[in-house]
């Protein structure tokens, strides 16, 4: 799978919210993006799990050829019926989030794009399962499915404690929602927006200022 912008955002954004020694869990991993954005930031001992052979091969290269190799843990398999080892104090996760949307001929798109294999209502249930008592966890959703998401956390005992609305530039309406969860009540609901572009077509000086110890030409 391509890198994607919002991915990147995803990352970056909570790089800067995980306490040091925690216990991370990356589900879905892909070819390891999120995993290596926050080793880059946090110290931590983070696990990353992907069921897809071709991506899990690519994830692997990328940890090994990396300088943080040693704090994570790759390992190929279903977060659907896989036992992890622990619970996790942060748990991230770009899932396959389209429903009844119209599908590629790509059958690996597919299962990275559309919920056929990992609904929302199923990975709430995995993080709840996985997600230590004082734990949070973090999620990329599409703006249109972020009230449906909402309410699937509260149900399942978590409150929203932050969340960052993503539009393309000023002109362009919310298209992706970074949203943070928690199981206390405390502080919950700050909103923030983060716009990519300005109507120059320059990158915004919030977006360059969360990405430029990623993106090599910020």
């Amino acid at each position: 799978m391509k890198v994607c912008t919002d991915a990147c955002i995803l990352g970056s954004w909570f790089a800067g919210k995980i306490p040091k020694e925690s216990k991370v869990l990356d589900i879905g991993a892909g070819s390891g993006l999120l995993t290596l954005m926050l080793a880059q930031k946090v110290k931590a001992q983070i696990d990353a799990i992907e069921k897809d052979a071709q991506s899990f091969k690519q994830m692997t290269e990328n940890i090994e050829r990396s300088k943080w190799k040693d704090t994570i843990n790759a390992f190929m398999g279903d977060a659907i019926t896989y036992a992890f080892p622990q619970l996790y104090d942060f748990i991230i996760c770009n899932p396959p989030f389209y429903e009844n949307d119209l599908k590629s001929g790509n059958e690996k798109k597919n299962l990275a794009k559309h919920d056929t294999g990992l609904t929302l209502e199923i990975l709430i249930k995995i993080i709840d399962e996985n997600l230590a008592a004082s734990g949070s966890f973090g999620i990329l959703l599409p703006w249109h499915r972020t009230e449906q998401f909402e309410q699937l956390a509260l149900d399942k005992g978590f409150h929203l404690h932050e969340k960052l609305l993503v539009r393309q530039t000023p002109q362009h309406g919310f298209f992706r929602s970074i949203l943070h969860f928690t199981r206390s009540s405390i502080n919950t609901g700050q909103t923030g927006e983060l716009i990519i572009k300005q109507k120059d077509g320059n990158y915004s000086s919030a977006f360059t200022a969360l990405l430029k110890d990623y993106y090599l030409h910020l």
